[in-house]
């Protein structure tokens, strides 16, 4: 999945999050459009979506009290990178911009376009302390901070189907030996284990992510993200991918998964009808199913971790996932102060209310006894007890790395899944990719 069609994906979940809570896209707050050159103004860009009510009211409190007065951008989402990308190199850049951390921001890093915070931090090192730890860590490249977060956490989850599962006497699986044995189960059910949108390649890519991680720690894809291309020939990389194919010829996905899509509902949809017992997804499938199949969600969508597995070194807590959304401040910006100033506001307990008045689990550090608030205070509560228990939340590779990479990993990921490449083939294709 390239850069565009990751906005397109965020965007669609992000609708699904707002018809869910019965909140309406907002048009913006002083512009839906890039910064006019204000030099008195602090200008703020954010992706346009439900949560922008969130960065909405942030404006209004930061206003309250600042001689530079913030005005909020919400870009309209399809073209929020590209024209982040032509507004950084302009006179009319913003001073302050929202962001996936990782691969996203990594080209303006690495021209000196967004400020290190760490003189921040060192002034104020509660900063830090405010947000899960495995979240702060996703603003950060090459051992400097660059992000602070700003929107809800997104870690990749198992779910299943209740009612399936109570058809078939079966049990969530709480180990890989169980997972085995239900791919067994339900095909004897006439049941596809799993729903797997895989005529898109993101979702394929949890897998992957989710199996390196067990099979060889957090480490292994760390060293990838470095820059360093001989960590796709790490023995974690050959095993998961090996496993992936296993899983197929097992019949894991049924047989026509690559075929089925999720932007368009198609996987999300076959496992909520029930002919798919489960569903390895982000956190936002259950907006998905709230919106679209609200019975389904309310009465039969049960989640559990992604299990351990037999032999891994990863550590089983470990999640993979959309750590969050981060504010990034321009390194050239005049009002450098005023920025970090409103960006630091997500650290601030109005925010983190705010964000769960909106449906979203906080990365804030003290957000447990907010989430009883939480429109769904069950589910939220598992989200952020992975998240807080998590020795590292990894970003998701197609955001993490650059699009020269991402795009040959996609198409190699869906050549493995489809039997076109085998996994040492695929090693191979990932090690020559630059």
């Amino acid at each position: 999945m390239n850069l565009r069609s990751r906005a397109r994906r965020t965007r669609a979940v992000s609708v699904l999050a707002a018809a869910s809570l019965g909140v309406s896209l907002l048009a913006g707050c002083g512009s839906n459009g890039p910064a006019s050159g204000d030099s008195d103004t602090l200008n703020v860009w954010v992706y346009q979506d439900a949560s922008g009510k969130v960065q909405e009211q942030a404006v209004k409190e930061f206003n309250k009290t600042s001689k530079v007065k913030a005005k909020l951008h919400q870009i309209p989402a399809d073209g929020y990178e590209d024209k982040l990308r032509t507004g950084m190199g302009s006179p009319n850049a913003p001073d302050v911009f929202f962001n996936w951390g990782g691969g996203s921001i990594k080209d303006y890093v690495d021209q000196g376009q967004i400020l290190d915070l760490g003189p921040t931090l060192e002034k104020d090192p509660e900063l830090a302390e405010a947000f899960v730890p495995s979240v702060f860590e996703g603003g950060r490249i090459g051992g400097k901070q660059y992000g602070i977060p700003m929107r809800g956490v997104q870690p990749v989850i198992l779910f299943y189907n209740k009612a399936v599962f109570e058809a078939a006497g079966a049990e969530p699986p709480g180990s890989w030996e169980d997972l085995l044995g239900l791919v067994d189960t339900f095909k004897k059910e006439g049941v596809t284990p799993f729903a797997l949108g895989g005529a898109d390649a993101w979702p394929e890519l949890m897998w992957l992510e989710y199996l390196v991680d067990r099979y060889g720690g957090a480490e292994v894809f760390q060293t990838i993200q470095d820059g360093d291309s001989g960590g796709w020939t790490d023995p974690a990389m050959l095993k998961g991918a090996e496993t992936i194919r296993e899983l197929v010829d097992r019949g894991a996905f049924g047989k026509n998964f690559a075929s089925v899509n999720y932007v368009a509902d198609g996987a999300s949809t076959l496992f909520a009808k029930g002919r798919a017992a489960m569903h390895l997804m982000g956190s936002w499938e259950y907006a998905n199913q709230l919106a679209n199949q609200p019975e389904f969600a309310k009465k039969d969508l049960g989640y559990v971790a992604f299990p351990a597995l037999p032999g891994g070194s990863g550590d089983s807590d470990s999640i993979v996932g959309n750590p969050t959304n981060y504010w990034s401040i321009n390194a050239r910006s005049k009002h450098q102060e005023a920025a970090v100033e409103f960006a630091k506001l997500a650290a601030e307990p109005f925010y983190a209310e705010a964000l769960v008045a909106n449906g979203d689990v906080p990365p804030a550090a003290d957000s447990a006894s907010l989430l009883k608030k939480h429109s769904t205070p069950d589910y939220a509560e598992f989200q952020y007890e992975l998240v807080e228990k998590a020795p590292a939340f990894t970003l998701s590779w197609d955001q993490a790395l650059p699009p020269s990479v991402v795009t040959p990993l996609n198409t190699n990921l869906q050549q493995l899944f489809n039997g076109k490449l085998s996994p040492k083939g695929f090693v191979e294709a990932m090690k020559a990719a630059k």
